[in-house]
């Protein structure tokens, strides 16, 4: 008997869609960053602007029975272009030092490669848990800091990330638990 497979499809209800125009938003941030610091006020109005739309369509999706697949999925990828996108931009105008920036991309490909060969081989979706928002809201915290910081000490720009860094080490910890505990819960049912 083989398993159909799941196919994960756009529903555009208004959680999807704030997503999108999240993603989209993203452009013109970067660009506005890129010319720090002449539009520093307009950076950080649209940064702002797309970290609450993310609490937004959160919101809208648990509270008004609007969660999808697609949703699940998507929402935490654009959290993570997002912060790959400030962070790259914020250390190519000298505001961040290079290790955050590398940090979050090797967390994020761990995670990415992770989750595809979890899909591929077990069919298991990994999903955002607590620590992994707890981990997006600190690094939100350091990147809006960064606006509003001075200068000198430039070693301040590193412990503001700290707590990021120290939440994405325990949610990447945390996944690898749930989905070993789950891989071997699965091959003890299929014996």
């Amino acid at each position: 008997m083989s398993k159909e497979k799941k196919k994960l499809k756009f529903v555009p209800n208004i959680p999807n869609i704030i997503t999108l125009v999240r993603l989209v938003a993203i452009v013109p941030l970067i660009v506005l960053l890129s010319h720090w610091p002449q539009y520093r006020t307009a950076s950080f109005i649209l940064f702002l602007s797309i970290w609450l739309t993310d609490m937004l369509d959160g919101y809208i999706a648990r509270n008004y029975n609007m969660i999808t697949d697609f949703g699940k999925l998507f929402d935490p990828l654009v959290d993570k272009i997002f912060q790959i996108s400030v962070a790259v931009t914020m250390a190519a105008i000298d505001r961040l030092p290079l290790w955050v920036p590398i940090f979050i991309i090797c967390r994020e490909a761990l995670m990415i490669i992770g989750g595809y060969l979890l899909l591929r081989n077990y069919e298991v979706v990994v999903y955002s848990d607590v620590f992994g928002k707890l981990a997006t809201v600190f690094y939100v915290i350091g990147f809006t800091l960064l606006f509003f910081i001075p200068d000198d000490p430039k070693w301040l720009r590193s412990v503001i990330f700290i707590p990021g860094v120290i939440l994405s080490i325990i949610a990447t910890l945390n996944y690898a638990r749930k989905n070993i505990d789950n891989i071997k819960r699965r091959a003890k049912l299929n014996l």
